[in-house]
């Protein structure tokens, strides 16, 4: 995993227009109006993208279709992965604290003629 993806993904801009694009292909100005930048920004970031792999380009006519790219978030997914057992395993205990706290404080809650 190379750590200038997570610089590339750092800015907000760029997460914003990921997040366009996860409902499918755009042309840039769809993009423009959903993210509110200025249009020169917005290639300016798509650009980025695409250089950095998150995105493919297409010509349509004399519009360019901008679409996300799976690879670069499947190679980010199996990178996360592997620290992923670190919060399951606290998630794990965690939960099984609260049940053990719900289960003595139910005990507690009886009374003594309780069966």
């Amino acid at each position: 995993m190379d750590v200038d993806i997570f610089q590339m993904l750092a800015d907000p801009t760029r997460r914003r227009i990921i997040e366009v694009l996860l409902d499918g292909e755009r042309a840039v100005n769809d993009v423009v109006v959903q993210v509110d930048v200025a249009q020169s920004g917005v290639s300016r970031h798509l650009r980025i993208l695409h250089e950095a792999g998150f995105v493919d380009v297409r010509a349509d006519g004399t519009r360019r279709l901008y679409s996300l790219r799976p690879e670069p978030f499947r190679e980010l997914d199996d990178w996360v992965a592997r620290y992923r057992t670190l919060w399951e395993a606290r998630l794990d205990r965690f939960g099984a604290a609260l049940a053990q706290r719900q289960k003595a404080k139910k005990a507690s809650r009886r009374s003594p003629d309780d069966p």
